[in-house]
C-alpha cells in the first residue's frame, strides 16, 4: 500500500530536514513544494515585475501559492499510483484548514484512492524565537520578506489542526526544536512504517 506522507508547518520548523532524514533509510518520491515551484515561481515574479526571490507577499501568493500546491499534488498522484511512497513537504495551511481538500484529491486518484496510506508530519518549534533564528541562520533570499516582515509573518507559526477525515492515529506532531539526532529519525519511522531499521 503506497503512502503519502504530508510534513507541513511553518518556515523554519524543519520540514524537509525531517523529510530527508527520513527518506535516507525509506526511499520515497521527494516533493518539496518549494523546489517543484521554484522555477515558474521565479519566472512568474520576474514578468510581473517583482521580485524573484519573494516566497511570502501577498502578491506571491495570488500569482503562485495556488499553482505550488496543484504541481505537488500532481506529481504526488503519479508516484503513488505507480506504488511508490511519497513526501511532500510544503505548509499546506489553507489545505489542512479544508476538511474535505484531502477528499477530493485522492477522489482524483480513482480506483487507485483505495490502497493509499495517509500520514501527516506536523513539525514545529517550541517558540517564535527559535524560528526566528533558524530562518536567519540559513541566509536564504527567500527568507528576506518573512525577517523585514516579521510581526506579520509570526502570525503564520501560530499551530493549527489538521482537519482532514484520516484515521485515529494518522498526525504525529512533531518537536523539532533542538539539534537533529538519530532518535528523531526513529520517531519519524516507527510513525509512519511502524518500525524502526535501527
Amino acid at each position: 500500500m503506497p503512502k503519502m506522507v504530508f510534513f507541513i508547518g511553518a518556515a523554519g520548523a524543519g520540514k524537509t530536514t525531517a523529510a530527508m532524514a527520513l527518506v535516507r533509510r525509506r526511499p520515497a518520491a521527494f516533493l518539496d513544494m518549494d523546489t517543484l515551484l521554484r522555477p515558474a515561481a521565479e519566472a512568474i515574479m520576474k514578468v510581473a515585475g517583482l521580485d524573484p526571490d519573494d516566497r511570502d507577499s501577498p502578491a506571491y501568493k495570488e500569482l503562485c501559492r495556488d499553482l505550488g500546491y496543484r504541481i505537488t499534488m500532481n506529481a504526488a498522484a503519479e508516484n503513488v499510483r505507480l506504488g511508490m511512497d511519497a513526501y511532500l513537504i510544503g505548509p499546506f495551511t489553507q489545505e489542512t484548514a479544508d476538511p474535505d481538500w484531502l477528499e477530493r484529491e485522492l477522489a482524483a486518484l480513482g480506483e487507485a484512492a483505495a490502497g493509499v496510506e495517509v500520514k501527516v508530519v506536523y513539525v514545529y518549534l517550541e517558540n517564535e524565537e527559535k524560528y526566528r533564528e533558524r530562518i536567519q541562520s540559513r541566509e536564504l533570499a527567500t527568507d528576506e520578506w518573512k525577517l523585514r516582515h516579521w510581526e506579520q509573518f509570526s502570525r503564520s507559526l501560530a499551530r493549527r489542526d489538521v482537519r482532514w477525515n484520516l484515521p485515529e492515529g494518522s498526525v504525529l506532531r512533531f518537536d523539532n526544536s533542538g539539534e537533529w539526532n538519530e532518535e528523531k529519525t526513529n520517531v519519524l519511522e516507527r510513525f509512519v512504517y511502524g518500525e524502526s531499521k535501527i
